[in-house]
């Protein structure tokens, strides 16, 4: 039998409740706490009275609601992107992109730290599928190299890594392409928390969105991180979502996403649009604790992604840590992950609600790295 973690439950924007405790809570990926907002909640419940629960059917028969097309309209508004299609959730994307492009690609290429919903979606595409180096630009290269010539390769990486928090080098990969191939950036924690106006892991690189960059550029996510909801999203070329709705089988088979979880997500996308300092709040919070855990010596990277994990050193180091978190009030947030180190690591996630005070608590539970000492 295989346990799960002990239940948590949501007590106020930062704390949660387990075994009993209120503990301040640096787990999860709500970065704007959105999943508790006032006007997030309040477009669900009268979603609920006036839509019910389920359209009961999928878009292709009797199911298609008109908020389904409101959301998408406001998801390419956002992120200033040719088309949008929803998904019933961020993992079924993937597999709703492979099998409108099965037949297309002649390899995918993905990184080796890949989230598990694109490795699932390698199954579905019938073609020969190479792993990579984990942001790795030159063994991309090399790769792609080995493949000769009339190729039509797809590139699938994570923008923004959950585990970890490191950004995929996005911009280095899409020059690195042939003329025939395409990126794609599964960026379900990017988007909505990463870059000037939120449009992801491209925009905090390059300034801009990604659909400014290049007609070959596909982008999947989910609505259930920085959106605080649920329910996913495929954005790119006109012609991929015309694919997707024709010759996807997860998309015309399944029922789409609960209407009042559209109505929700489509609040929280007007929220994030015309509320910039949450992701002002947001970004300090990151600065704030990079920079103080780089003065203890960690190894952190100076990005402004709100994920960072704090890897520690010796196996005396993270009982150490997690004792201290305890006594300061903080759930520890260790974990063993896909993408992150084997024997475990603090998964830090960060929230625009976080106090710089709370901040501070954690950076002292972590202490000084033993390996600067």
């Amino acid at each position: 039998m295989i346990d799960l973690p002990q239940p948590l439950q949501q007590v106020d924007r930062v704390f949660v409740q387990s075994r009993g405790r209120t503990w301040i809570y640096f787990g999860g990926c709500d970065y704007f706490r959105l999943a508790s907002h006032p006007a997030v909640m309040k477009a669900a419940h009268e979603a609920i009275d006036r839509f019910g629960l389920n359209v009961a059917a999928s878009r292709r028969t009797s199911g298609n609601h008109a908020v389904y097309s409101r959301l998408e309209a406001a998801l390419k508004q956002f992120f200033g992107a040719p088309s949008a299609v929803l998904t019933s959730n961020g993992y079924s994307t993937a597999i709703v992109v492979a099998q409108a492009l099965a037949g297309e690609v002649t390899h995918l290429l993905l990184d080796e730290h890949a989230h598990g919903c694109l490795v699932d979606a390698g199954d579905v595409f019938r073609c020969k599928v190479v792993r990579f180096a984990h942001r790795n630009v030159d063994d991309l290269k090399r790769k792609l190299r080995g493949l000769g010539g009339k190729t039509r390769v797809l590139v699938a990486t994570d923008g923004m890594f959950s585990a970890t928090g490191a950004l995929a080098p996005l911009p280095e990969y899409l020059k690195a392409l042939p003329a025939a191939g395409r990126l794609w950036i599964d960026d379900a924690h990017g988007a909505g928390a990463l870059g000037r106006t939120g449009k992801g892991t491209w925009e905090a690189m390059t300034g801009t969105g990604p659909f400014h960059a290049d007609d070959r550029v596909l982008m999947t996510l989910t609505l259930s991180k920085s959106f605080g909801c649920y329910g996913g999203a495929v954005l790119g070329p006109q012609a991929l979502s015309d694919a997707i709705r024709l010759r996807s089988r997860l998309f015309t088979g399944n029922t789409p996403l609960p209407p009042p979880f559209a109505a929700a997500s489509l609040k929280a996308v007007e929220v994030l649009r015309k509320t910039p300092g949450l992701r002002a709040k947001l970004m300090a919070n990151v600065a704030l604790l990079r920079s103080s855990l780089r003065s203890l010596g960690w190894p952190v990277e100076d990005s402004m992604s709100p994920v960072l994990a704090v890897t520690p050193s010796n196996e005396t180091t993270a009982p150490a840590i997690q004792k201290r978190m305890r006594r300061a009030g903080i759930l520890p947030p260790f974990m063993r992950y896909p993408g992150g180190h084997d024997s475990g690591f603090f998964r830090i996630a960060l929230s625009c609600e976080h106090s710089r005070e709370q901040i501070k608590s954690l950076v002292a539970a972590v202490g000084p790295c033993p390996s600067a000492a």
